[in-house]
């Protein structure tokens, strides 16, 4: 093989991520979002550090992306629990299972984004394939018509997608910010990296504090706190990288971040011990 040829093809397995080059030389950024109720006010001890505060688990749910990801199809809400409680300790939040002691219910939501699709179920995008194909359109649209109706079906779409992804990510404070951004101006390169982060897929958590008192006694929902953090799923495994991503988040576990913030992810080690089931919450 020639140097040439031999060049030729490290540059493919490059490109196809075989060599594992990116992972292996670039950092991860996570994305976090933190936001705190204004009732919600910890309270510290005479040191200046928080008073602990307790809190009870709770299941919320797993979104799985649309291709099989042993990584995180896997991976069971106990375990997402056990590495959560060690990142919530440190920020002086402690478990606790007695229902008239506890202050918060923290639902715990995980899973994988999805990509935008795609608009080739529409009308539209059956005429653009017609015209394509030289057949006769439906209605008798033109080519032209076709093909910039099935573009407009299509940003519909992705659109509608990426604002709902942007939402569940903590992305809607940078999507409102630049939402009407002009071309060439830096809002526009902000709005074009955004997109560029929501249209890959993602791994997320998603944090949810309720007041548990409130919730217990009076069965009413009062969100205290909420944090949501994600990277990308590409080059990264979820199991291995949900230590660190709960690490790098834990800074924004009820406080605000002030908008969505991008963090160099820090290398996580979290031994695990045995993993104990505390059972269901009375009347539930």
């Amino acid at each position: 093989m020639t140097r040439a040829k031999a060049f030729s093809v490290l540059l493919s397995l490059a490109a196809y991520g075989l060599l594992g080059c990116h992972a292996a030389l670039a950092e991860e950024f996570e994305a976090t979002s933190g936001r705190t109720s204004p009732d919600y006010i910890r309270a510290r001890l005479p040191d200046g550090s928080f008073k602990p505060e307790t809190y009870a688990f709770g299941k919320g749910g797993y979104w799985g992306g649309p291709l099989h990801d042993k990584t995180i199809d896997a991976i069971g809400f106990l375990k997402i629990a056990h590495i959560m409680a060690v990142p919530l300790a440190a920020q002086h939040h402690v478990p606790d299972s007695d229902p008239k002691t506890t202050s918060l219910l923290i639902m715990v939501y995980w899973g994988t984004t999805h990509a935008p699709e795609h608009a080739n179920e529409s009308a539209e995008y059956e005429n653009l394939m017609d015209a394509m194909s030289g057949n006769t359109l439906r209605g008798g649209a033109d080519p032209i018509s076709a093909y910039a109706a099935a573009a407009q079906a299509e940003n519909r779409i992705r659109d509608m997608q990426n604002a709902q992804t942007a939402k569940l990510l903590g992305y809607d404070s940078w999507w409102e910010a630049t939402f009407d951004a002009r071309p060439g101006t830096p809002q526009a390169y902000r709005r074009k990296d955004m997109m560029n982060e929501l249209e890959e897929y993602r791994y997320f958590v998603v944090l949810m504090a309720y007041d548990f008192q409130l919730l217990w006694k009076q069965r009413k929902h009062k969100l205290l706190w909420e944090t949501r953090f994600s990277i990308r799923e590409h080059v990264n495994s979820f199991d291995q990288q949900l230590p660190a991503m709960a690490e790098g988040a834990s800074r924004y576990f009820g406080r605000d971040s002030g908008g969505l913030a991008h963090d160099t992810l820090p290398e996580g080690n979290v031994e695990l011990g045995k993993i104990k089931d505390l059972g269901a919450l009375p009347g539930k």
